[in-house]
């Protein structure tokens, strides 16, 4: 298994253990982002269910873009090359979890299950999981986040 595959891994892991995609994405960072474990959970509590459970952008890639900030983005306000390059990673890895999931938006992603969006979220028993493709989907955007790291160096 590669490093990146290991992230992914690990992130699907943290899914199964209760946090949202975003949550479980970030947190497999947290070491590598300078976050303990606190800190990585509240600050993607807010993107999960494709934030705020209104299933709008996938909360895994999320947490990618999030990883990928802390790490890899820019701090020059008025580097123009730089945010280009941020934003070319950034869109390299939207691209590349489309063409492996289908989608970047968490409703198409989740559009065979039943129920609509709103702030309660879904009792995390083993049909939840078993129903979700959530694992699949963090497991993917950890590993491009980490594949995208590991290609920048």
């Amino acid at each position: 298994m590669t490093g990146a595959e290991a992230k992914g891994e690990l992130a699907r892991h943290n899914f199964e253990d209760g946090c949202n995609c975003c949550q479980a994405v970030l947190l497999a960072f947290a070491p590598e982002c300078g976050l303990d474990r606190e800190t990585a959970l509240r600050l993607a509590s807010s993107f999960g269910g494709g934030f705020g459970r209104m299933r709008e952008l996938c909360g895994a890639v999320s947490g990618a873009g999030m990883v990928l900030g802390l790490l890899r983005g820019y701090t020059d306000l008025s580097g123009k090359e730089e945010k280009q390059g941020h934003y070319e990673v950034i869109q390299t890895l939207c691209s590349r979890f489309t063409q492996e999931q289908g989608h970047l938006r968490c409703g198409d992603l989740l559009e065979k299950l039943a129920g609509e969006p709103g702030p309660e979220p879904g009792d995390r028993t083993p049909e939840y999981y078993k129903a979700r493709p959530c694992g699949r989907l963090v497991a993917c955007a950890a590993r491009l986040a980490a594949e995208a790291l590991e290609a920048e160096g």
